[in-house]
């Protein structure tokens, strides 16, 4: 069976606390169709050394964008493979799961998109917030169209999808700062079905700047305008805002 090509586009920003992790369980993959791509804004912490370190395995630049989308979308039009993803510079993949993504959607030719389990880390690596990674897991397992109008239950770090996709969708949103990727998977779900794996494929890195970490009511309040976006179903978005008004007061008793 022949191995589609990958490509990987990682998003930095003054984050070399923790992007070499990120590089290396990329690299380390052993995947030999794989095009990895970093985008810099511009970082003065570090990581430019980083990336240099890296040069011959990557493609790297640093210059000063609009933000996360800008930064994704950028390599995404430099990109050549037939399967893309993103991958932020502070989580990192599980080994081996390149492969079973290239496998899976050589074998699967009407998958179009697919994603797995996701946990969440702490700075340190160990995992955390085990109740709503199950209540992810929980969900993912129904993968209903109406219940993603409600909730993202899809991890953004272990989500890829074909180049077709993306030239059906187009590109990320840059009026968006923290609900990107749930943007895109509705968009996304209006034209093909999710294939959902039964394993972990990203780990989730929750920490102290993190946008998910010191943003979330941003981000849940962003996610409920993106609903109001696409889905026309008034009983759907009052879930939405029902669920919304729940998740943030867990997080914040988390917190």
């Amino acid at each position: 069976m022949s191995r589609p090509r990958i490509s990987i586009i990682t998003p930095s920003l003054n984050s070399a606390r923790f992007l070499e992790q990120t590089i290396v369980s990329v690299l380390d993959q052993g995947y030999p169709e794989l095009e990895y791509i970093v985008v810099d804004g511009g970082s003065t912490d570090g990581t430019l050394d980083i990336l240099r370190k890296y040069d011959r395995r990557l493609r790297w630049f640093s210059e000063p964008d609009q933000g996360q989308a800008d930064a994704i979308n950028k390599g995404l039009r430099l990109s050549t493979g037939d399967i893309l993803a993103y991958l932020n510079a502070d989580d990192y993949y599980e080994p081996g799961v390149l492969q079973t993504v290239g496998a899976t959607l050589s074998s699967e030719p009407e998958a179009s998109w697919l994603t797995g389990k996701c946990r969440i880390v702490n700075e340190q690596g160990r995992e955390v917030r085990r109740p709503i990674t199950s209540y992810k897991n929980f969900w993912l397992r129904f993968n209903y169209q109406s219940i993603l109008a409600i909730l993202n239950y899809i991890s953004q770090p272990a989500t890829f999808w074909r180049r077709s996709v993306l030239n059906e969708v187009g590109l990320f949103d840059n009026r968006l700062n923290y609900a990107l990727d749930y943007d895109y998977w509705l968009r996304v779900s209006r034209l093909h079905p999710l294939r959902v794996l039964d394993s972990r494929l990203a780990s989730f890195r929750l920490h102290r700047d993190s946008k998910s970490g010191a943003g979330f009511v941003h981000q849940f309040n962003e996610e409920y305008e993106v609903a109001k976006r696409h889905v026309s179903s008034p009983a759907l978005l009052r879930l939405h805002r029902s669920h919304k008004w729940l998740i943030q007061t867990v997080y914040r008793t988390l917190s």
